[in-house]
């Protein structure tokens, strides 16, 4: 493993984990807020886990892009020794 997908993969699993206490620091200290109607009748939870989802399946196909280049080099590397 390349030291730099780990690099990449901690960068990104904080940026998931900084939205991800934004959704329990809401849910925990102003739980009202999340049943206000946000978009077409959806309430902020809703839309908030939505994102959440959304964001985790954007993040990990950017983590692909920024690593699939260093592992199709490496097992290039592999077949051509």
């Amino acid at each position: 493993m390349n030291p730099h997908s780990s690099r990449y993969g901690l960068i990104l699993f904080f940026v998931y984990l900084t939205f991800y206490g934004g959704f329990v620091v809401i849910n925990a200290f102003a739980p009202e807020s999340m049943e206000k109607p946000l978009l077409s009748g959806l309430n902020v939870a809703i839309v908030y886990g939505f994102g959440l989802i959304i964001g985790a399946v954007v993040l990990s196909a950017v983590y692909g892009v920024l690593c699939g280049d260093v592992s199709r080099s490496e097992s290039s590397e592999e077949k051509s020794a």
